[in-house]
């Protein structure tokens, strides 16, 4: 049997339909459970602008068995961003989009078909110097004259490009106009028997499934699914025809479908006509109603269970520092959720600051960028990092990030108040992940920005410091 290759394109529509948005955590929720039931590619937008570059910075590092793939226009600066981007991550993919119908080719490269058959090559062999997997789109495939994309995959191919994507854009192909397609452009393209044969069947008429079906049995792997919307077929409609019809067309998915359907149910979509799309996660819903409340006569098993609960790994010696700080706490009062992130973070995993904050000057206002300048000490040196962000704390994150040279993945980000008035003190508490791990940082101060600073500080350092302790020679 052949095996099918699903890419996903939930989040990379998400950045562009205007009627069906994400918040930058849904994206991310979205990427786990697409990796967790083993979809093979999870699709994602440009990198150009700076929130959606961050996206795939988080994800890159966070994802480890799907293939991240990132978008492009044929343009050096956007392939350059989108390979930035992904240079961390483990399994890499540029997505190099490319209109083919003339009305397309005029409006969104205004360019002829001449010069689009000579620069596309171009940018494909650019592109392959910098990431192996190389995926061409075509846009707009079922209203292009097939003779130019066949010329045009023919010029991508001899370049490195490894998946050529044809796009039923308008969702005007029929089953059989499909087969058609693919059967021609195998017979016109040579080494195409080298390169992955995907495609992107709207589903606005309803023929997406049928179409990717007659698309695989003309020798398409890879088919492009999505979790809403009518850009492709719906991904629980194709796994579920595929798993129940793929023995008879001989093709076969590496889809728990029992996982795979669990995993649907958990998260739902509200439809509106005018209130487009929204996402709700059951887990996360269930989670946040179900608040820890220990009092002090909870042992040591019951802590260790909470602190696993929240997502946090810790040695022995650390959830024995847990438990000790929680039968302090649990003395004056009960233990919720919050008051045990901030034992984790005060009591878990303290060790000696790699990187110490010396100062830091916030520009901040309602007409410019928040720009943040930060000194910090590493081993007797002081390091300077600048950066803009979208609001003060954002752009203090970013130029800490610049001194320290990598990026984490921002878990979560509480700030609160713990005393009154003008003067009041603040509390922070910041959760990175690195690696799959979570580390929690905590900060106090009567600013919250320089509380906050320290927070993301205080992380920092947990990572470096056990990154530091795995590389040392037994």
């Amino acid at each position: 049997m052949n095996k099918i290759f699903i890419a996903d394109s939930t989040i990379a529509q998400s950045c562009i339909n205007n009627t069906f948005s994400m918040s930058f955590k849904e994206k991310m929720e979205v990427a786990k459970r697409l990796e967790k039931i083993k979809v093979n590619v999870i699709e994602m937008p440009k990198a150009v602008e700076k929130t959606d570059a961050l996206l795939v910075k988080s994800l890159a590092t966070m994802i480890k068995e799907s293939t991240i793939s990132v978008a492009a226009a044929p343009d050096k600066a956007e392939i350059d961003a989108a390979a930035d981007a992904i240079k961390n991550s483990k399994n890499a993919r540029i997505r190099i989009l490319v209109p083919t119908s003339p009305v397309q080719m005029e409006y969104i490269l205004k360019a002829k078909p001449k010069a689009v058959l000579e620069k596309v090559p171009e940018m494909v062999a650019y592109a392959k110097t910098l990431v192996n997997e190389i995926e061409v789109s075509f846009i707009d495939t079922s209203r292009s004259e097939k003779e130019f994309v066949a010329k045009l995959s023919q010029g991508v191919v001899a370049s490195g490009a490894t998946i050529l994507d044809f796009c039923d854009t308008a969702g005007t192909w029929l089953p059989e106009e499909t087969t058609e397609f693919i059967k021609y452009i195998k017979e016109n393209v040579r080494g195409i028997e080298n390169v992955t044969i995907s495609v992107n069947c709207s589903d606005e008429i309803r023929l997406g499934n049928a179409n990717s079906v007659a698309a695989i049995k003309a020798g398409a792997t890879q088919v492009k699914t999505t979790l809403v919307g009518k850009a492709s077929p719906k991904i629980g409609h194709f796994v579920n025809l595929i798993s129940e019809k793929g023995e008879a067309i001989q093709v076969a998915i590496d889809i728990p479908r029992a996982e795979f359907n669990k995993t649907l149910r958990q998260m739902t979509w509200i439809e509106g006509e005018n209130q487009g799309i929204k996402i709700t996660f059951e887990e996360e819903e269930k989670a946040k109603t179900e608040e820890l409340n220990l009092d002090e006569t909870a042992d040591i098993s019951k802590v260790i269970k909470a602190v696993k609960k929240l997502g946090y790994d810790l040695s022995d010696d650390d959830n024995a520092k847990v438990y000790k700080e929680f039968k302090r706490v649990s003395e004056k009062k009960n233990v919720g959720t919050k008051e045990m992130e901030a034992i984790i973070a005060t009591a878990a995993l303290q060790v000696p600051a790699t990187y110490q904050l010396v100062d830091f000057v916030i520009n901040s206002g309602n007409i410019i960028t928040p720009t943040a300048h930060i000194t910090l000490e590493k081993e007797g040196n002081e390091l300077k990092g600048l950066s803009s962000g979208d609001g003060p704390i954002a752009a203090a994150f970013l130029a800490v990030e610049m001194v320290v040279g990598h990026h984490y993945e921002l878990d979560d980000f509480q700030i609160q108040s713990v005393t009154e008035g003008s003067e009041a003190v603040g509390t922070a508490l910041v959760k990175l992940r690195s690696n799959g791990k979570l580390y929690s940082g905590n900060g106090i101060s009567t600013d919250i920005i320089g509380a906050s600073i320290r927070a993301y500080l205080n992380a920092i350092n947990k990572i470096v410091y056990e990154e530091k302790q795995e590389n040392i020679p037994d």
